[in-house]
């Protein structure tokens, strides 16, 4: 389940049961960080790995241990993880991801982190959403991950949201297809921070409309339905969402109702949004994300505002 990045331009918190410790309380000292990255890199050989499909991705120094210190259940196939990380040095943007170092599985996971900078800046901690595959580091989370479990993690991608207080307004769509929805949620996420703070102090930067387009198999398959939600009914003036489902068997609930559309996201759904201000953020299969990617410069949208990221 790790991604590749493949073309950029340059909190709601969920929670998940538990009280996190202090981040000194942590074990892995630098000389086990140190031997655990290095003989994970060494191992992680497999022609489909992370490490080697994201080898030329610019990565930050810092690796970081962290403890797990909350688990839940997202959706039949998912996990939710909260993270405390040790590192005070440790930080990310809006859509970036991790490597995800394990002591004793050989194997790098390669995960989007799904919550804002903010919570990592307030809380000292990151939240991931994991989907269930046969990848080793997948299977980890899925069936031995505990609660006080340790890894180490290290912030890469080039798939981001970082503007800065004097950047010109920007619309965003984005664009999600399955497990796809964590770099993006990182990214709403951090938006509604940005616009609180604008409301708040009078100054920072200026968040334009936000349209997000979410499509899965079923509703229980849609991940953070109700913190997605939350968002829009906080910033009904800002933030906007079309859920999809495109073999849904069940009766949908009144309270999604509204949000849902059976059936694919459409071309002309996206092409509606199209203007001069607007960046487009897209993460899912890579089908989905050539798909919608192509179909915008067909339609004549800058390179530069097309930003997408493929999840394998």
């Amino acid at each position: 389940m790790a991604c590749a990045a493949v073309m950029i331009p340059g909190l709601l918190r969920s929670s998940v049961g538990t009280i996190c410790t202090p981040a000194t309380s942590l074990r892995l000292t630098s000389s086990t960080l140190r031997h655990l990255t290095l003989t994970s890199i060494m191992k992680s050989k497999r022609k489909t790995d992370h490490l080697e499909r994201t080898a030329s991705v610019i990565r930050r120094e810092v690796v970081s241990a962290a403890k797990v210190c909350g688990a839940a259940d997202e959706s039949p196939s998912v996990k939710r993880l909260h993270l405390l990380i040790a590192d005070k040095d440790f930080s990310f943007k809006a859509g970036q991801w991790i490597d995800f170092f394990i002591p004793g599985v050989s194997v790098v996971g390669g995960f989007s982190i799904c919550s804002s900078p903010r919570l990592l800046e307030q809380e000292r901690m990151i939240e991931l959403a994991v989907k269930y595959t046969n990848h080793p580091p997948a299977l980890w989370i899925h069936n031995q991950c505990t609660l006080d479990s340790e890894v180490a993690v290290r912030v890469g991608g080039e798939f981001f949201f970082d503007p800065q207080p004097a950047d010109a307004s920007r619309n965003l769509v984005l664009i999600a297809g399955g497990v796809g929805i964590n770099p993006l949620l990182s990214i709403l996420r951090h938006a509604a921070d940005l616009h609180r703070e604008r409301a708040n102090k009078g100054k920072g930067y200026e968040v334009g409309t936000i349209k997000l387009f979410y499509s899965a198999k079923n509703t229980s398959e849609l991940l953070f339905k109700k913190n997605i939600l939350d968002l829009v009914n906080e910033f009904p003036e800002k933030i906007a969402c079309s859920l999809h489902v495109t073999k849904q068997t069940t009766q949908i609930s009144a309270e999604l109702k509204p949000y849902i559309t059976e059936g694919r996201i459409t071309e002309k759904e996206i092409r509606d949004h199209i203007s001069e201000q607007t960046l487009f953020y897209i993460c899912g299969p890579p089908p989905m994300t050539d798909f919608f990617s192509k179909q915008l410069e067909n339609s004549h949208v800058p390179k530069e505002h097309i930003c997408f990221e493929k999840w394998w």
